[in-house]
Parts: C-alpha cells; structure tokens; sequence
C-alpha cells in the first residue's frame, strides 16, 4: 500500500480473500482524480462496487451487463468527473470511444485485478 501512496508500480499476489483489493481501495479514497480497476470478473466487480456504495463510495461499473442507457448514463457521468473507482471489463476498456473518456480524466491508480 505504501508503495502505491507513494507513486510507484506494484504487483501483489496474494491469496483470494486475503485483503488484494484494499491495497488500491484505500489509497483511491486518498489521491485525487480516478483510480480504473480492470477486471475480467463481472460477479466480483459488481460485488466489489456495491460494498464500496454501502460505504458512502462513487464506484461505478462498466461491463456487458448493463443495458444501452445504463451504460450511456454511466459514460456521461465519468465524462463529467463523477466517480472515485472505475470498474472495467477488459473489452470496456479497449471501447476506443469509451477510452477517450477516459482520456479526459485525471487518472490516479490503474489497477489490473485479476
């Protein structure tokens, strides 16, 4: 976690259940901007951002679930700064004009969770 506070690149292997996600979780909470979390695991992803809600966290999801307009909506809202952590499929995060959006943001953290 240190390491991430302090600007620098990390790779954490750790057991499943064993805390992964609070290393980037809590640093997000500290930075400014947005922190984009890329994860194959929609089931996981979306479990991850509903806690974070119940918190009192912006967390948003980005995946084939969502409909049309949920995922127009959401693109909107990443377009206008909302959100503190970003939840990615990898196929939303190759979406070229998905990305642009992204492009516009300040991007504190880029986490690949798999």
């Amino acid at each position: 976690m240190r390491a991430v506070l302090e600007g620098r690149d990390a790779l954490v292997v750790m057991p499943t259940g064993s805390g992964k996600s609070l290393i980037y979780q809590l640093p997000a909470l500290m930075l400014p901007g947005l922190t984009i979390v890329v994860s194959p695991l929609i089931a996981l992803m979306k479990d991850q951002q509903d806690k974070l809600v119940a918190q009192g966290v912006d967390a948003m999801a980005m995946h084939s679930h969502l409909t049309t307009v949920e995922a127009r909506d959401l693109a909107k809202r990443v377009g206008e700064g909302g959100g503190e952590i970003l939840y990615l499929t990898p196929e939303r995060f190759k979406d070229r004009d998905f990305f642009e959006q992204l492009l516009t943001r300040t991007v504190s953290l880029f986490v690949i969770d798999e």
